[in-house]
This record gives C-alpha cells, sequence and structure tokens, in this order.
C-alpha cells in the first residue's frame, strides 16, 4: 500500500513536502523490481538539482536504476543509514529507506506528480 500523503512520479520516486523541504524516496514497487538493493550512491549535500535531473542510483543483483528529482531543489540531508545499511530502503522505502531532502521554493509545483490512486493505476497496468 502506498501512503496517501506522498506524491509520486511516473519513474517510481515519492515525495513529501513540510514546509521548504521535501523529502524524497524510491516507492515499494521500485525496491521490489530491483529485487535486493546492494548499491546506492546520492547527490551530495548542498547541490542544486533541476526536476527531473538524476538524483542517486540505485543498483541491484538484478539492474541499476537512476533515482530522478520529482522537483527542484537544494540538498539539504542525505540518508546516511540508508547509504550503511540498504535493508532500510528494501524494508522500509516510506519511512527509515527515504534516501534525501531538498530545501524546496515556496512556488513549488507538485501537479505534475501523481496521487496515490493515480500511481497504483500505473503500477497495476505494468
Amino acid at each position: 500500500m502506498n501512503p496517501p500523503d506522498l506524491h509520486y512520479a511516473k519513474s517510481h520516486e515519492w515525495i513529501r513536502i513540510d514546509g521548504d523541504t521535501a523529502t524524497i524516496g524510491i516507492t515499494k514497487f521500485a525496491v521490489e523490481q530491483l529485487t535486493e538493493p546492494t548499491f546506492l550512491e546520492l547527490a551530495k549535500i548542498g547541490k542544486e538539482v533541476q526536476q527531473e535531473a538524476e538524483i542517486g542510483i540505485i543498483e541491484s543483483v538484478k539492474s541499476t536504476s537512476s533515482i530522478y528529482a520529482p522537483v527542484s531543489g537544494t540538498v539539504l540531508d542525505v540518508n546516511q543509514a540508508a547509504l550503511k545499511d540498504l535493508s532500510l530502503v528494501n524494508d522500509d522505502p516510506f519511512g527509515k529507506g527515504w534516501l534525501l531532502k531538498l530545501k524546496v521554493g515556496p512556488d513549488t509545483n507538485l501537479d505534475h506528480l501523481q496521487t496515490t490512486t493515480q500511481y497504483e493505476a500505473q503500477i497495476a497496468g505494468h
């Protein structure tokens, strides 16, 4: 089940906005498609990122996937625990497995992202 308070990118990232901070991660569906992540690399703190730009790479025995920014902003924080222990991403992608936080502008728009219902329809047709 995908949390209803999040927005979702078609490329399987989720985002939660709290004031001027956006927390970003990958969905459970994305983790399941990867099968047991083995390597994670994320953008560095202070990096300016543009919407839809690559902000990381996640690898598994099965494949390598890029992680994209659902919105533009500046990297505020990187989940060091997840970098050290990929089971957090695997076991709790919507909680302890978050990937990074961006500082976003007051005019950040989420209209291009999907609601939970829209995202679940997308993955059902996958």
